[in-house]
């Protein structure tokens, strides 16, 4: 077995995609859940990402192969302002139970010593929720909301809600830097390039949202009321009978699921937000890849 870095080549972001898509297929299996349909954009949008983390994390990205050249796990991190975080950690199926995911989550933990905080985005797997805790990470279940939202059960959100782009990167960082201790950098400029990105500020405060096909991505705000008001700005920008997914909702956004359940969407239990050295950031929904 061989451990080495990811490059920023079009080989190494298929090999890690498709590892990242043998792995959550299995476990979409082993939890009875429905398998996951062939998504050629969501496929094109992980390449670049991997991309884009092997050129500004080079040392926090890993892949891992087998004696045959073949890729069986990998395991993604950054590091933003003192800020560590763990896109990805997957291992395909029959290469799991072999210590394989331990040593790739530690070399992505050596990559994050030194830094204060760290953030990780964990499934309900029960070995990943362990390894998380063992690694001295704070396990804060969490919730998700989905379904068709209802137009009518949303109010109009009372403030502007604005496309937001580059002219707004100064903002974005400084609410970051206000709720995860270290702004998202280089990560706004690869997530306007395939998200949707809302912003708000006013007196009651400022904040941001990144959108693709009915699912917040990411949002952060400096107040449950831009929050609010940006979930609604959301929610609300969707096509009738569009489908639409909230996740990582910890007890702290509480007005996210007061949003969810007032546009007629289900909640239900799903994983965990886990941190080290910080409070889950609140209001803020974090993001699977860039956190």
């Amino acid at each position: 077995m061989i451990l080495r870095q990811v490059r920023d080549t079009k080989d190494d972001a298929e090999a890690v995609r498709l590892t990242a898509h043998a792995a959550f297929a299995a476990s979409h299996e082993a939890k009875g859940d429905p398998p996951e349909e062939p998504d050629e954009n969501g496929a094109i949008l992980l390449r670049s990402v991997v991309r884009h983390l092997a050129r500004t994390d080079p040392s926090g990205c890993w892949l891992a192969m087998d004696d045959a050249g073949r890729p069986v796990g990998t395991a993604l991190s950054t590091r933003r302002e003192g800020t560590w975080g763990l896109s990805l950690l997957a291992v395909v199926p029959d290469a799991q139970g072999k210590g394989l995911g331990k040593a790739l989550l530690a070399r992505t933990l050596a990559y994050g010593r030194g830094c204060l905080r760290g953030l990780i985005c964990g499934s309900r797997h029960p070995h990943a929720a362990r390894a998380y805790r063992t690694a001295g990470f704070t396990l804060h279940p969490a919730m998700r909301l989905r379904g068709t939202v209802d137009h009518a059960g949303l109010e109009p959100p009372t403030g502007a809600v604005v496309e937001g782009g580059p002219g707004q990167r100064d903002l974005m960082d400084s609410v970051d830097r206000r709720l995860r201790g270290g702004a998202h950098g280089p990560d706004h400029t690869e997530m306007l390039r395939h998200y949707q990105c809302i912003v708000s500020d006013d007196l009651a405060g400022s904040g941001y949202a990144y959108l693709l096909d009915g699912r917040v991505e990411l949002l952060a705000a400096t107040s449950r009321r831009i929050a609010a008001r940006l979930l609604t700005a959301a929610l609300l920008s969707l096509a009738p009978g569009a489908a639409a997914r909230v996740a990582h909702l910890t007890a702290d956004q509480e007005w996210a699921v007061d949003v969810g359940l007032a546009a007629g969407l289900e909640l239900t239990t799903a994983g965990y937000v886990c941190v080290r050295g910080m409070r889950p950031p609140a209001p803020y929904i974090p993001s699977d890849l860039f956190l």
